[in-house]
This record gives C-alpha cells, sequence and structure tokens, in this order.
C-alpha cells in the first residue's frame, strides 16, 4: 500500500507544469515537511525549521530504517524528498528511489560507469546526489552524462554527454535545476583539463549555454557564453602556453541562485597543473582560479567575480559550499554570499556586487597573513611560493582544506555557521623534472619528497597534528562561538535544524547531535561505517525523520591511507540510515575488518630500483593504494597483494591493464614494464618493513 501511494504522489509530481514546479522551488522554505533541493533551498543553508526532534528529546531518536547499497566505496550523496519520495545516489553515480516513510526501495537505476574511469577520478568514484524538476530526476554520472529519469519508474528518458570523452574529466557532484535549465559542471583539475560550466534543457537534455572559467588558446573562440569576458579580463592574466595544460577551474561543486537579483553563483577550482610555473611560468592572476562567479541562469553572462587565491598553486579551491543570506554588516543589514573554503579564510560578499565585506581565518593559515578588504588579495607568505624559492613549504591549510566538499549549515534561529573544519598540513615541493603523463594526476608536485616519513616517532607526531572539529562560526563577530572536536579529520557535513540541533556522522563511524547553541553532545548513534556525507530532515503525515546515507571513501582514506589517519579502519559499507522517535528497526551485528598481512615475496630489487619504484608509485599510484603503499582500506593494500611474487602477473596488470574494467587501468603508456616493476620492488619493501 505504502509502494502505491508513493507512486501515486509521483504520479501528482508529473502532473505539475514547469512554471508550478519552478515556483515550489523558489519558495522551498515554505515546504518544511519536504527537501526539494541539495542544500534544501535555493540559498543552501541546510536548515530544517522542523522541530518535532528536539534537543529535549532527541535521546530518544532511534533507527527507523535502512538500505544496504550494492557498492561499498565512498557515499556523498544529499538524499532528495518529495511529496513522501527520497531520491539519492550511491557511488558509481547509481540512483535510488525510496518510499520516504518505510525505507521500501521503489527502482534503482545504474548507469554503468566503465570502471576505467575511476583513473580520472582524483577523490573516489563519488557521487553526491539528484535534482528533479517536474517528472525526471537527474544525475550525473562520473563519466560525464547529464542523464534525465523517469521519476516513477527509474527509466532514462535522455542522456547527454557533457565532457570530451578523450580527456580526463568527471563528474561528482550534484546538479542544480533552475528555470527549466539543469545546471552542472565537472572535475579534474589535477589531470589537465579546462574547466567549464553548462546548463541543460531540462526537457530535452540540449545545451543552452557554457562558460569556460579560464581561457583556451589565445584568438581561438569557444563560441561560449565566457568568449568575450575571458578575452577581456581573463586571458591577460595568464603567461605561456598555458592551454596546453588545461589550465584548471573546475566547477566540481557548489553552487547557489538567488531568485530575486536572478543570479547564479558558481565556484570555481584549482590550477593545472597545480605548480604556476608550468602552468602559468610569467606569472599572472590565472583568472578565473579559486573564485566565485556570478552569473544570468537563462544565458551564462557574467555578472561578477571575487578571486579568493591570485595564481593558485596550493590547490585552494573555492568549490566549496556557497550560503546566502541576510547579515547585519556593520549597522546595515546586507544580502551576503558565505564561503568557508579550502584555504582557511571565512569570506563575506555582498552577492549583489561581489563587494568583499570579511575574511577572517577560521583555522590555522600560514600562507597568507591576511586579506586586505581594500583590494580584497591576501597578502600571501613569500615562503609560500615554493615554485619560486625552491624550497619546501609546509603549509596549512593543506590541499585537503580547512573546509572541503562536507556540507556546512547555517541556522537563522543561532545566527551560526556550522562548519565540518579540520587542521590538515602539507609539504609542497615544487617537481624540477615534471613532465606531464598521459594516466592519472599532474600536479607539477614532487609527491615523493612529501611522502609520509617511516621513521615511526616522526610519523606519530604527524598523525598528533591531524585535527578535526565540528566549529560554530559567528559570521557577524568574525569569531568562534563553540567547536567539539573530533578523534580525527575527515568527518561528515553538517544539518541544523529549529530543534536547537546540529547533526554530523563522524569518522569514527557515529552519527551525532549537539546542542546548536552550546555544542554539547547530546545523543549519537554507532553506524558501523565512517561517514563522509551530510543529513537531512523531511516530515511525513506530521512526523518528523532525519536521514543520512553513509560509507567510507573519498581522497582523505584514500590518499593519506592508514598512516594518515587517527580512527579505526571500518568496512566501507554503503547504506542509508533513518531516524524517527519511535523507530524500531535495528541494524545487524556489526562486521570486523580482519587485518590480512601476507608474507611478501624475496626483494629482487636494488637499493636504486627501490629508490625509483618509490618515485613513480608517488607519482602514479598514491592517491588511490595511500601513501607510502599503505591503503585506507577503501581499495586493495599491496603490501598484501599476490601479486608481488610474479613479475608477469605484475606486469599484466600494472603496465598492460588486465583488471581495467574493475578500475585499475594498466600505466603503460607512461612507464615502460621495467620501470613498474621497480614499484612492485618498492611494495615488497614496504611489506618486509611493517
Amino acid at each position: 500500500m505504502r509502494k502505491f501511494l508513493a507512486l501515486i504522489c509521483v504520479a501528482l509530481l508529473a502532473a505539475c507544469q514547469d512554471t508550478d514546479f519552478g515556483e515550489r522551488l523558489v519558495n522551498a522554505d515554505s515546504e518544511t515537511q519536504n527537501w526539494l533541493t541539495h542544500g534544501r533551498t535555493y540559498d543552501e543553508q541546510r536548515f530544517s525549521p522542523l522541530n518535532g526532534i528536539s534537543d529535549a528529546n532527541v535521546g530518544e531518536l532511534k533507527l527507523a530504517w535502512f538500505h544496504d547499497f550494492d557498492t561499498q566505496r565512498g557515499q556523498e550523496a544529499t538524499p532528495i524528498v518529495i511529496d513522501g519520495m527520497m531520491y539519492t545516489t550511491s557511488a558509481w553515480s547509481k540512483v535510488q528511489a525510496f518510499d520516504a516513510a518505510s525505507g521500501e526501495l521503489l527502482w534503482q537505476h545504474d548507469p554503468e560507469v566503465p570502471g576505467e574511469t575511476a583513473v580520472n577520478a582524483c577523490c573516489d568514484v563519488v557521487n553526491r546526489g539528484v535534482a528533479v524538476w517536474n517528472d525526471k530526476v537527474y544525475v550525473a554520472s562520473l563519466d560525464g552524462r547529464l542523464i534525465a529519469l523517469n521519476a516513477q519508474t527509474g527509466e532514462e528518458v535522455w542522456s547527454t554527454l557533457t565532457v570530451d570523452p578523450d580527456k580526463a574529466y568527471t563528474i561528482t557532484g550534484a546538479p542544480r535545476v533552475i528555470k527549466g535549465k539543469v545546471l552542472i559542471g565537472n572535475g579534474g583539475g589535477e589531470y589537465g583539463v579546462r574547466g567549464y560550466f553548462g546548463a541543460y534543457d531540462a526537457e530535452t537534455g540540449e545545451e543552452v549555454w557554457r562558460f569556460y572559467t579560464v581561457p583556451g588558446e589565445p584568438g581561438k573562440k569557444d563560441g561560449a557564453a565566457s568568449d568575450e569576458i575571458l578575452e577581456k579580463l581573463a586571458g591577460p592574466t595568464w603567461t605561456g602556453e598555458h592551454w596546453k595544460h588545461g589550465g584548471g577551474g573546475t566547477v566540481w561543486d557548489s553552487m547557489a541562485y538567488d531568485p530575486e537579483l536572478d543570479l547564479l553563483y558558481v565556484g570555481t577550482g584549482n590550477g593545472s597543473p597545480w605548480n604556476p610555473a608550468v602552468r602559468s611560468p610569467e606569472g599572472g592572476d590565472n583568472l578565473f582560479l579559486s573564485s566565485i562567479l556570478a552569473l544570468r541562469p537563462d544565458t551564462g553572462e557574467y555578472v561578477w567575480h571575487y578571486q579568493q587565491v591570485p595564481g593558485d598553486q596550493w590547490d585552494y579551491t573555492a568549490t566549496q559550499q556557497m550560503i546566502l543570506a541576510e547579515l547585519p554588516i556593520e549597522g546595515e543589514e546586507r544580502k551576503v554570499i558565505m564561503q568557508a573554503p579550502k584555504n582557511g579564510f571565512f569570506y563575506i560578499l555582498d552577492r549583489e556586487t561581489g563587494e568583499l565585506l570579511s575574511a577572517e581565518p577560521f583555522a590555522p593559515v600560514n600562507w597568507a597573513t591576511k586579506v586586505d578588504l581594500d583590494t580584497g588579495r591576501p597578502e600571501i607568505n613569500p615562503d609560500a611560493f615554493y615554485h619560486k624559492t625552491g624550497k619546501p613549504w609546509l603549509a596549512m591549510p593543506g590541499p585537503l582544506g580547512a573546509h572541503s566538499w562536507h556540507s556546512m549549515s547555517y541556522s537563522q534561529q543561532t545566527g551560526l555557521v556550522y562548519i565540518p573544519a579540520q587542521e590538515l598540513g602539507f609539504p609542497y615541493i615544487a617537481d624540477t623534472n615534471f613532465e606531464p603523463k598521459k594516466v592519472g594526476i599532474n600536479l607539477g608536485i614532487d609527491l615523493d619528497a612529501a611522502s609520509l616519513p617511516e621513521d615511526a616517532e616522526v610519523l606519530k607526531a604527524i598523525k598528533a597534528g591531524v585535527k578535526g572539529h565540528l566549529l560554530a562560526w559567528d559570521p557577524v563577530q568574525q569569531k568562534e562561538a563553540w567547536r567539539f572536536q573530533h578523534a580525527t579529520a575527515g568527518n561528515g557535513g553538517v544539518l541544523s535544524t529549529a530543534g536547537n540541533l546540529v547533526f554530523q556522522g563522524d569518522a569514527e563511524a557515529n552519527f551525532n547531535a549537539f546542542n546548536a547553541r552550546t555544542g554539547e553532545k547530546l545523543w549519537s548513534f554507532p553506524a558501523q561505517t565512517n561517514i563522509i556525507a551530510a543529513p537531512i530532515s523531511y516530515a511525513i503525515d506530521g512526523k518528523q525523520y532525519v536521514t543520512i546515507v553513509v560509507g567510507w571513501g573519498g581522497i582523505y582514506p584514500l590518499l593519506t591511507g592508514e598512516a594518515g589517519l587517527n580512527t579505526k579502519m571500518r568496512p566501507p559499507k554503503g547504506r542509508v540510515l533513518t531516524f524517527a522517535l519511535d523507530g524500531e528497526a535495528t541494524l545487524p551485528p556489526e562486521q570486523e575488518l580482519q587485518a590480512m598481512i601476507v608474507e611478501p615475496p624475496a626483494q629482487f630489487g636494488t637499493a636504486a630500483m627501490i629508490a625509483q619504484g618509490k618515485s613513480i608509485y608517488h607519482r602514479s599510484c598514491s592517491g588511490c593504494h595511500g601513501d607510502s603503499v599503505v591503503s585506507g582500506g577503501i581499495l586493495p593494500d599491496l603490501r598484501n597483494s599476490g601479486m608481488l611474487a610474479s613479475k608477469d602477473a605484475w606486469k599484466s596488470i600494472v603496465h598492460d591493464g588486465a583488471l581495467a574494467t574493475n578500475g585499475m587501468v594498466g600505466f603503460g603508456d607512461d612507464y615502460s614494464p621495467e620501470e613498474l616493476d621497480t614499484v612492485r620492488a618498492y611494495a615488497i619493501d614496504r611489506a618486509s618493513k611493517r
């Protein structure tokens, strides 16, 4: 019966006209029972007005239903709930529809992303969710397709390839729909691509407009909405043959919309390669890297921009969540846009003009001393220019950021922004012998020299410096209100509610509720897997629910490995968890992650071979299998690989790509079999030192 009623709701949704659903999205704040778009509302505040679950009764919150996904990689999705239906995604861009009250799976769509695509995904094969418009559900697949599905059946209505399949583009972000147009960007800033952002007709999938975020080859127009402004403003800020390296500036996550001003806001990413000596050798601001852009959603027309990090060389993206709000700034009510990006400063801009109103550090920062409010530019520490000094630069924050894609939340009740903050440094060392590779990342950074040390005491000290916390930030006073210290970094996104609550999952596999005014932990649920996604809340028949998608993954455990974590490794179980005050469901017993240690074969390599293998490994392998051949539990730990004993078997996989369909592509285009065999020698060396 519940399934029948849910399908009736979908049918009624299909009967709505474009203008009606557009009005619903504009007025989404009034539909307190629903979660209509990625941030619940176009302003991306991620605040639920529901208060049935409050600080007074949250201790009684129990599991109402759960669903186990069929894929166990990182789960980052924010579900959408509309009139009793829940739509969400899992890893590999799969889409699910549930009855939001019972948890019954109504349908699943698998876009069948080729496994080989994984090599182009810097940060796991994740997906952050769908968008809904009338009778269609939209998802962007990892391999660059924008797909419209029938909301009732999950059947494909249309599919548009939005990227050049010959380049290393991927999509992990959630689409948005504004005025009948589906909006999506892409990723690939570590792989030598040129960033852009596009609008597609919601009914047909045809591209309406495209905006490139960095210039292409001088003298060549793209026929895009960005042509004029790139030629006039951005082009002169680049030098050398920058277009041959892509440039970067990808729009891989955040966007927001102000219907009153009719302005679409997008955040742009890092430079490609990171090292500006390669990308733009004579310097320059390299617009529009690390910037917030304001565009007209109908045409893609440029209105204004603000660049946070001119000439970015630290992977300090501005793709983190942007929140729209009205705040009293110096006694005057201002329409603002707020962002806490990777670089550690909390920015407040006038969202009509782009004027910088405030920028104060919310985390330890040493790359810049301050942001000048008159010029809008950071005052950068000269030592941070590692490509000029020729010396290593230990930066705070590093490329994983003081805050990354993990959603934050703003409560109008408390006036606070709740941020999943972290402290993670990184040693930037220029690769003076850099040459781009055909497969994998191209940063211009010496990742071998920057890898974790083998000395146990030094490694212990590094791990002690890895911190994560839930930060409550007062945007008017520009200071911390409170914090809750977690055991490590890499914690999940945030939801705040009218029940004076803040919900957040953590890297210790707990789903928590905090007092929104004080930070006191009020409730916790053992989720059996580490959490990175953000929760939502909705109501059906007057009963409030809280839902979160759980599953460990993403760049943090992939890159840092166990050596960089202060947390227990658990099976990366992918699930949807939904809670209510009268919940009666229970999870099955937790499975213990059995540590498999395989005795390594005899070492065949010389010291020189091992050193060469170490360099190649960190250049091309560490992003998936972990720094120093120590896995974070998401992908195989090569120290335990049965292939270490066989030169031929190793070659068939690592060079020839025998497991390409599983995501392990071959690196024969970049290295000879002999060179790749030195990686085997290095892995054996690391295995022998456990």
